[in-house]
């Protein structure tokens, strides 16, 4: 326990949480509120299943339905995929490279805030007149037209939260490129960290478009521009442009990570190298910059012409190969290697067969003709969340059972952990592989019900058992944490025994400076280098001495606030409400009164002495 905490009393405080810029509580709150969006936005998907289950159901209307499935896709990606996968990097990156904490922890408590009150400010539509009703896309020839202000809360709440992912990727990729520890070149950086380098790149340059569509249709809804309005002059295909430039690469940005949990995951668990490092990392850079060329395959049926057709079907199918290198590199990691079927182990495995069918129906999807036959069936969906659910969310759930005793200190019950790993699995397919069928069969995508006697009753039925089957095991995963978190059975530095990179070396939790000295590194697989020559902890790169930190702060959260407040005065400006601009100017002044006060403010952080780590260190408090 470091002096620091020792004056702040044991356990973690609301306070604490509110006013933390330390990267291990941020990836906490990380991985509460993507937590709480990813149930928001299972039940939404199970509304959506128990809807489509029967023939001429009335579980919810039309309506309801297109605000409930512009939800679901909404919620999960933007509000629980994202912010779990940030959970995962803020919790292991800085420590897998070295590092005290990220380059600007202000800034990565300012990132999480953004993110946190654009999604209340969203799922707020639902309580204040209506949901946002145009698909998660939010094509422009819908969003226009929609009525009431659910498309509005959309608009606001993506912009507000895209802030928050921006300055959160440009600050991992300032930390990895500045803060790796002694000896770390970037030929010996973890593959989780490589995937976070490549994804924080794609959010620097994705996210971008999406923020200029967004203001473009915040001007069309809110001030009567015309952008997108095509009776005025205006052009709907783009915004689809606009946001596919970002759509496309945010599906990288969602699936490198889950790459690179898998990589950790299958070294650790076979007690082997991971087979191909220098090839893993090329593929990584390679996919990341092929993102960037593919999205009009979304397009085909817009009519771009031949020409921009077949250069799209070419490149999409040519990031088909770097995914296959790593595929091979993963499965030759495993050959001859002792393999261990934990948890996460398991997970990794069955991501395998899992993923690589959601990339071949991507590859059958490539091809142009045939797309205008797949587009708008349900083959699209199952594809989508072959890739999605099939390797991102396996990653997620993967990295919470092999991360979960880095983070708290605390070992999830295995037992239970395999439960939820088959029901959630067996759930998976259930629901998504007969959907392929579906659309081969003709059901067509985003409607709310469907006439008997076409064929699709027992296929549905099968995919809402199947669904049934994934919130049940979520259930069991959310027990398991309770009762974890109850029981508090302490583990030491590597709870695994074979952890192969730095954050296996310091305590699990790790002090909030987390490490005592920079640790030096000697290649690739730091700390099982050291654990191979007999030494239980890092060599060394520098003598003890105090430890600089950054004070906590509670304008992060203000900032945040602020916009979240100025969000509502803007939209119900437009309906004439006397009191939304004094709203949206008091919000804009919470905001910036906060940000002078960050500029004016003396924030020169505090010392950690050398004497408190040495007297730690003789008492036996620390590794």
């Amino acid at each position: 326990m470091s002096t620091y905490a020792q004056k702040k009393g044991f356990g973690a405080t609301l306070w604490d949480f509110l006013t933390t810029v330390d990267h291990k509580k941020i990836a906490i709150l990380y991985l509460i509120a993507g937590g709480f969006f990813f149930v928001v936005g299972g039940l939404e998907a199970m509304f959506i299943r128990i809807q489509l289950a029967v023939p001429n159901n009335d579980f919810v209307s039309a309506g309801l339905y297109n605000e409930i499935m512009t939800m679901h896709g909404t919620t999960m990606i933007f509000l629980a995929a994202m912010p779990l996968v940030f959970a995962f990097m803020n919790a292991v990156m800085p420590l897998q490279i070295g590092a005290r904490d990220v380059a600007f922890p202000f800034v990565n408590a300012l990132g999480f805030w953004l993110f946190f009150f654009g999604g209340v400010f969203l799922n707020l539509s639902w309580f204040l007149g209506g949901a946002p009703d145009a698909g998660w896309t939010s094509y422009a020839s819908l969003a226009i037209a929609s009525k009431g202000h659910g498309v509005d809360f959309y608009v606001l709440g993506l912009q507000i939260s895209g802030i928050g992912t921006l300055i959160g990727g440009i600050n991992f990729l300032v930390t990895i490129i500045n803060m790796r520890a002694p000896g770390m070149t970037y030929m010996r950086m973890p593959l989780f960290t490589w995937s976070t380098f490549v994804t924080s790149a794609l959010i620097l340059f994705a996210f971008p478009p999406l923020t200029v569509g967004l203001v473009l249709m915040m001007f069309d809804r809110l001030f009567g521009a015309n952008f997108f309005e095509v009776t005025m002059g205006g052009n709907t295909v783009i915004w689809e442009h606009l946001f596919w430039i970002f759509g496309h690469p945010e599906v990288y940005i969602l699936i490198l990570p889950a790459f690179g949990i898998f990589s950790e995951t299958f070294a650790i668990f076979s007690r082997k190298r991971l087979f191909g490092y220098s090839s893993m990392v090329f593929a990584l850079v390679l996919i990341g910059f092929l993102g960037f060329m593919v999205w009009a395959h979304h397009m085909f049926t817009t009519g771009l012409g031949p020409v921009a057709n077949a250069i799209f079907a070419v490149a999409t199918m040519a990031i088909g190969v770097p995914t296959g290198i790593k595929i091979f590199n993963w499965l030759f990691t495993m050959w001859g290697g002792s393999v261990k079927f934990t948890t996460p182990m398991l997970y990794a495995v069955s991501f395998i067969p899992s993923f690589v069918a959601g990339g071949v129906t991507g590859v059958m999807l490539a091809s142009a003709a045939a797309d205008y036959q797949y587009h708008d069936t349900y083959f699209v969906v199952a594809h989508f969340h072959y890739v999605i659910v099939g390797g991102v969310v396996l990653a997620i759930l993967a990295g919470t059972h092999l991360y979960w005793p880095k983070m708290f200190g605390t070992m999830l019950n295995e037992t239970m952990g395999k439960i939820t790993f088959t029901l959630f699995l067996i759930g998976f397919h259930l629901t998504f592989f007969i959907q392929h069928f579906l659309g081969l069969w003709g059901m067509p995508r985003r409607v709310f019900t469907y006439l008997p006697g076409q064929g699709f009753e027992t296929a549905n039925m099968v995919s809402t058992v199947g669904a049934f089957f994934m919130a049940v095991g979520v259930i069991v995963l959310l027990i398991n944490i309770i009762v974890t978190s109850a029981r508090n059975v302490r583990v030491g530095n590597d709870p695994w025994g074979d952890g192969r990179t730095l954050e296996w070396a310091i305590p699990s939790p790790p002090p909030f400076y987390n490490f005592k000295q920079l640790p030096l590194v000697r290649g690739l697989d730091a700390y099982w280098l050291e654990k191979m020559e007999g030494k239980m902890a890092m060599t060394p790169a520098e003598p003890i001495g105090d430890i600089h930190m950054p004070n906590a702060s509670f304008l992060p959260f203000t900032i945040a606030l602020g916009l979240f407040i100025a969000a509502f005065g803007a939209m119900y400006h437009v309906d004439h409400k006397p009191w939304a601009l004094p709203v949206m100017v008091i919000g804009l002044l919470v905001t910036f009164a906060s940000m002078f006060l960050r500029s004016v403010k003396d924030d020169h952080g505090f010392h950690i002495h050398k004497e408190d780590l040495i007297e730690k260190t003789d008492k036996g408090v620390e590794a």
